[in-house]
């Protein structure tokens, strides 16, 4: 599923192609994907292109009304190129064309008329949280730090990638109990999380599996990945063989030395 990285990188993309652009025509062939009135974006011109958690949020001058785009497993939103037939969305554009293509159709285009609980109920971005306020989240909960760190309702943007590679960035077992982490620990998380993403997004994300960017190009994070996806490989910190377990039903890559569960 793309992640934070992977959306802010297309957001960053289409930001400074869309706004000013009217949406001429949208066609949406493929009812599963869509939810609500999504042609009420037809004839509406791009005020701004943002991202909320794993959302693109596309804004319209002059109404309250937005389209939400969640990629779901193997959604992309590209600027132009060729249909294929995982195309279920085109919206044509008083010029190009932005187009959604998603062979597992997982991925949903949402029409927005006002606030939205979905939206509205995610936690702080993890890019925009300060140190303070990230440790007292975590001393406030007696989950597992892997588990916790999934759910959009603590942190949004977050997901199985980067939430492998920053807790072993940080030393920490991802099914250590988040309040009993120290200070020290919790707040080399906090860095961790912090700089994995920022690696990523200047590497336009992890092309794992389907993602692309809005241009069609795949992103070149995966090679410096340290845990995730290389279960049997040595540690690129201490050597040890990284291993793979099932924490909270997400399958999770540590490494069993640096990452220790009681230190």
């Amino acid at each position: 599923m793309p992640e934070l990285p992977e959306v802010e990188t297309i957001v960053r993309e289409l930001a400074p192609l869309l706004p000013g652009r009217r949406i001429i025509k949208a066609e949406l062939p493929c009812p599963r994907v869509v939810v609500g009135p999504v042609r009420r974006a037809v004839g509406r011109t791009i005020r701004r292109v943002s991202r909320h958690g794993k959302f693109i949020v596309v804004e319209f001058e002059g109404t309250a009304g937005r389209l939400a785009i969640h990629l779901g497993m193997t959604g992309r939103l590209l600027a132009g190129g060729e249909r294929g037939p995982h195309t279920h969305a085109v919206f044509t554009l008083d010029r190009g064309a932005l187009i959604y293509a998603d062979p597992r159709q997982f991925g949903r285009i949402q029409w927005l008329s006002g606030p939205s609980r979905r939206l509205d109920s995610l936690g702080p971005d993890p890019l925009e949280l300060d140190e303070d306020a990230f440790l007292a989240r975590l001393r406030a909960r007696r989950a597992m730090v892997k588990p916790l760190l999934l759910n959009q309702r603590f942190l949004r943007g977050l997901g199985n990638i980067y939430t492998d590679e920053a807790l072993h960035r940080a030393g920490i077992h991802p099914r250590a109990t988040a309040a009993r982490l120290s200070r020290a620990r919790a707040a080399r998380l906090y860095r961790a999380i912090r700089k994995v993403l920022n690696e990523a997004i200047a590497r336009g994300g992890s092309s794992v599996s389907d993602y692309v960017d809005a241009g069609g190009r795949r992103g070149w994070f995966q090679l410096r990945h340290r845990v995730y996806g290389r279960e049997g490989e040595p540690c690129l910190t201490c050597g040890a063989l990284i291993r793979r377990i099932v924490v909270a039903q997400r399958g999770t890559h540590f490494c069993p030395r640096c990452q220790k569960r009681f230190t």
